[in-house]
């Protein structure tokens, strides 16, 4: 084989290598099917996510899993592929989940999360979750919750004192006869 195409095989192995381990998650795709202009849109809704995808021939993908140490994703790599890599656990499943429920012909085969292998269910229950900030929200919202209760209680409170609720009760203390010892 020419040593100039080895070589760029070679690069091109090294540059899905680093994908795999620098992107938070990989999702295998199949987009057999899909037209031209189909996945131009998808591309640019990925792109607008921060989410990347290219496509590789399998053979120089499953070198570039086995060299990162994800030598079960080449399972996944057979037929036309793309790859999305996320730059944060959820987005790229979200996406490409949210486009294959109305292109059918994207198939979701499984993909890389926190350094760990997994298969299609495992992309599919990703794909529910929302993405960093609205989990950042909702987190925020859970701790929010019991001060914001707390602070309603105590305006609650205060509000009966100033519109004079306490007042029968001071009354009704001040009306008890006093008992002589």
């Amino acid at each position: 084989m020419n040593q100039t195409i080895l070589q760029s095989k070679q690069n091109v192995v090294s540059e899905i290598q680093g994908k795999f381990t620098g992107s938070s998650s990989t999702v295998v795709a199949e987009y057999r099917g899909l037209s031209v202009a189909e996945i131009t849109e998808l591309r640019r809704t990925l792109r607008a996510e921060g989410v990347e995808m290219k496509v590789y021939k399998n053979t120089l993908a499953g070198k570039a899993a086995d060299a990162a140490g994800f030598g079960d994703l080449k399972e996944s790599l057979t037929g036309p592929n793309a790859l999305a890599f996320g730059t944060d656990e959820t987005t790229a499943a979200r996406l490409m989940a949210t486009f294959a429920k109305k292109h059918k012909a994207l198939i979701l085969k499984g993909g890389i999360v926190e350094g760990k292998v997994v298969d299609q269910k495992t992309i599919n229950e990703l794909s529910a979750l929302p993405n960093r900030d609205g989990m950042l929200s909702m987190l925020l919202s859970v701790l929010n919750a019991p001060v914001s209760s707390f602070a309603r209680a105590v305006n609650a409170v205060a509000e009966a004192r100033a519109n004079g609720a306490a007042a029968p009760a001071a009354e009704e203390t001040a009306a008890e006869p006093a008992t002589e010892a």
